[in-house]
């Protein structure tokens, strides 16, 4: 099985391509165009009237929280919606066709992506939150990101109401890099369909994913976000991941077993579990624990007795805390997952994304240590 970010493993849909502008950043072709307006689009019809849009409401509390007090997600436009068609549009007839395609179809809503479910679970605990702390701004804050044009942005607002998503702060960026913003946004996590420019995130220290998405979906919960992660190179750092690759499985079990007392290094998702561990303490807090709407998992390749004691050494010095751990030992990771039903799965493997994907899992890849460095579909006992 090979997988393409947010491409449901039929068709494939370039990537937009960019290049450099004379301020750094990457900007799409259309930048190098004159300012476009609807009259030099030439529309042969107007766009259709939006149907379905819903009232969104919150009652009293905090409205739009300060990005520096909130857990601040930002997502794609293509992996929060389906835009699989439009992508096809500009990559075979160009921009202009593009743009004039979004705006005659602009109240036609986008279906759902990969990170919908996910960013609807976000909300659900926002809503629960919103009643116990009305006056907090420790909530979850969601961005989305979007390369395109402003002139899309409207399709995008319809969209968002037709969902009934409460998502008011937006990033159009018109081709250009959004790495920047995420950082002024003060991101916890950024989710994209471009793996590029989710390295580049995680290279400004910015915990990211390219998310991935298979044919078969699995139903998960609406009134709680259950988020699952890899250990090694995803919670922890690639130390002992390189130990493994370098000098094999007994060696690693050595370094393990000498190092139980050492905490591992944090990695790139460590900031996120430590962001949703403060919210959930805010639960616990109000005698929640047992109804607490976050829940979070630990499923690892690691053998529990031979090389877990460290990990979960370690997580318990961080002051965070698991609520599930699975020590697989080498097995597939993908049938755990399917009992779990997370709204997303964080792995550093692509083999371990693409068993997910098959069993229905939304998972997300991150792109970093020396696990990139080696072939996806090696030996699939790798112990991480």
């Amino acid at each position: 099985m090979s997988l393409d970010p947010v491409q449901v493993m039929s068709g494939q849909v370039k990537e937009l391509k960019v290049g450099p502008s004379s301020n750094g950043d990457s900007r799409g072709s259309w930048e190098e165009k004159e300012e476009f307006d609807k009259d030099k689009l030439g529309l042969t019809t107007k766009p259709k009237p939006v149907t379905g849009r819903r009232s969104r409401k919150v009652e009293g509390g905090v409205f739009f929280p300060k990005p520096e007090n909130a857990v601040t997600v930002a997502v794609s436009s293509r992996v929060l919606f389906r835009t699989e068609r439009e992508q096809k549009v500009f990559e075979q007839e160009g921009v202009e066709e593009y743009l004039r395609y979004q705006i005659e179809h602009e109240n036609e809503p986008f279906t759902p992506g990969p990170a919908f479910p996910f960013v609807k679970a976000l909300e659900a605990v926002n809503c629960r939150l919103r009643e116990l702390y009305p006056q907090s701004e420790e909530l979850f804050d969601i961005v989305l990101v979007t390369y395109n044009h402003a002139h899309v942005g409207i399709r995008l607002i319809n969209t968002i109401n037709h969902h009934n998503l409460f998502i008011e702060r937006f990033c159009m960026t018109g081709g250009s890099s959004p790495i920047g913003y995420l950082k002024a946004w003060h991101t916890n996590l950024y989710l994209s369909a471009d793996a590029d420019k989710v390295r580049e995130a995680l290279s400004e220290g910015i915990a990211a994913a390219t998310m991935f998405m298979s044919e078969k979906v699995t139903e998960v919960s609406e009134s709680q976000l259950r988020v699952a992660f890899d250990g090694d190179a995803v919670l922890f750092s690639d130390e002992s991941e390189r130990i493994f690759k370098a000098h094999g499985l007994d060696k690693f079990f050595e370094h393990e077993r000498e190092n139980e007392d050492t905490l591992l290094d944090h990695g790139p998702l460590k900031g996120f579990l430590e962001a949703l561990g403060k919210l959930q303490k805010k639960f616990y807090a109000k005698g929640q624990r047992l109804d607490c709407p976050i829940r979070t998992y630990l499923v690892t390749a690691r053998s529990a007795a031979s090389s877990g004691i460290r990990a979960l050494k370690t997580l318990r010095a961080w002051g965070l805390e698991i609520d599930e751990a699975l020590f697989l030992a080498g097995a597939p990771k993908g049938p755990m997952l399917e009992k779990i039903r997370p709204h997303i799965y964080f792995d550093d493997q692509m083999f371990h994304i693409e068993g997910a994907a098959e069993m229905g899992t939304v998972a997300a890849h991150v792109p970093y240590g020396i696990a990139q460095k080696h072939n996806a579909k090696q030996n699939p006992t790798v112990r991480k």
